[in-house]
């Protein structure tokens, strides 16, 4: 049975898996296609970088500003990545994050969200955006069984709309899964990802 200090190890390894995928980018892998549409693995790498600072913000207390948000272009895009995740574990575990709710302005500034399933939005995330950078450069990623199940529980809960058909989405429009496919295939599939996708050429 999941314990919430269960539940805090799993987004912590999820997290972790992506600074593992994201060390194995090198320079000439930046500029690559990735599954994400109309990312490079650049623009990919900044995109992660900025949710981390801005979930870490949202954990910290932070309002409904989007500044903080926003992808930077940095010299050094991996130590940056690695940098935000540090910052966002460290975020997360500190005392009182999980009681407050939390601002997520990129989804909306009508309301905040009770942190637990902020924490479940941020996991489906990086549950990804770790399988499209390593799609795209090549890198194993296989995450724990626990981590894909729980990926696959928020990516269920994710809504299928037009909001996902904009070019620089997340997400794109769900594709049928497929009988018998693991939980992580499911959950990509839902989240518009194709399993088998491999860079163009």
């Amino acid at each position: 049975m999941s314990t919430p200090a269960h539940e805090a190890d799993v987004h912590r390894r999820t997290v972790l898996a992506s600074v593992e995928v994201v060390d194995r980018v090198r320079p000439d892998d930046l500029d690559r296609p990735t599954p994400c549409a109309a990312w490079s693995v650049r623009e990919l790498l900044a995109h992660m970088t900025a949710q981390h600072r801005g979930f870490a913000a949202a954990a910290g207390g932070a309002g409904p500003d989007l500044a903080v948000w926003q992808p930077m272009d940095a010299p050094a895009p991996v130590e940056a990545y690695r940098a935000a995740a540090d910052a966002v574990l460290a975020a997360f575990a500190a005392p009182g994050a999980l009681d407050r709710d939390w601002w997520l302005p990129e989804l909306t500034t009508a309301r905040p969200f009770p942190a637990l399933r902020a924490r479940g939005f941020h996991l489906v995330d990086y549950v990804v955006h770790a399988w499209d950078v390593a799609r795209a450069v090549g890198a194993p990623y296989e995450p724990d069984d626990d981590v894909a199940d729980a990926a696959l529980e928020v990516a269920r809960a994710v809504p299928d709309g037009d909001n996902r058909r904009g070019p620089r989405s997340n997400f794109a429009p769900a594709l049928i899964p497929a009988g018998g496919a693991s939980a992580l295939d499911t959950a990509l599939r839902l989240l518009g990802r194709d399993p088998g996708w491999t860079p163009p050429g």
